[in-house]
């Protein structure tokens, strides 16, 4: 069993920055990948970037240029840093992983960009 527990959203103006935690409650050392999703209102859930163990990363075209995602192996979280954010952000944010085949998500933090 895995649990992930996002932190970190909240609410900020356009142009401004935040930074997703996505803390687990087992080592990710050997956790192949874990991916950062975004699911506006009204609309599907959605990749916004991917970390693998070997820190190769994949990125949503709305994504590249502005947000960075990481690992902390050591703190076993991943992060995801949001720069230059814009309304269209604005959506609930999950980290989600596989492990021995069992897909897991967290329960999701808000994010809400809005002057």
């Amino acid at each position: 069993q895995v649990q992930l527990v996002e932190s970190g959203g909240g609410l900020v103006q356009p142009g401004g920055s935040l930074r997703l935690s996505c803390a687990a409650s087992v080592s990710i050392f050997s956790i192949n990948f874990i991916g950062w999703y975004r699911q506006a209102p009204g609309k599907q859930r959605e990749l916004v970037a991917d970390i693998t163990r070997g820190g190769s990363t994949i990125y949503a075209d709305s994504a590249k240029g502005r947000f960075t995602i990481s690992r902390d192996n050591a703190e076993n979280t991943v992060y995801l840093q949001m720069n230059s954010l814009k309304p269209e952000d604005t959506a609930v944010y999950y980290c989600r992983t596989i492990v021995t085949g069992q897909q897991y998500w967290g329960q999701g933090t808000q994010v809400t960009v809005s002057s």
